[in-house]
């Protein structure tokens, strides 16, 4: 078995492997939003020391959903058709709950950008996810340039 988090995580709360095709959109978009987070954050903090605060402020501005639909355009067209087939499982899925600063448009592609992260953790892809966000996030900073 390969040391990684999830592998870690099952081992030592004697949990099952779980196929990640068989959680709901919602659930894997649930574990997504935290690992999206996670990259976020870690990228921000090595980059340098600065108060949490602004680490803070700069991380909101990359997790919100306005700024997940952006990276997900940006990385659209590099999905495989498994990945696709889950994005758009999670963006379809039916919410009880929305944003309060987002579109419905953007609520849902960022929940579809959620599931697909959540899907390539629970498979231990991590390397797959880094590289989808590092894509996506070096096309928007060009953009701004």
């Amino acid at each position: 078995m390969e040391e990684n988090i999830v592998n870690l995580v099952q081992a030592a709360f004697s949990l099952p492997e779980t196929d990640p095709k068989m959680y709901s959109p919602l659930t894997l978009a649930y574990i997504g939003d935290a690992i999206y987070e996670l990259v976020i954050r870690t990228m921000l903090v090595e980059r340098g020391n600065a108060q949490v605060n602004r680490l803070h402020q700069r991380a909101s501005k990359l997790v919100c959903a306005s700024a997940q639909k952006e990276l997900f355009h940006k990385i659209e067209d590099k999905l495989s058709e498994e990945e696709l087939f889950i994005y758009k499982r999670g963006r379809n899925a039916k919410s009880s709950t929305m944003a309060k600063n987002a579109s419905m448009s953007e609520y849902r592609t960022a929940t579809g950008l959620e599931a697909l992260v959540g899907y390539l953790y629970l498979q231990n892809r991590m390397e797959r996810v880094i590289e989808l966000i590092k894509k996506g996030l070096l096309e928007i900073q060009n953009k701004e340039k």
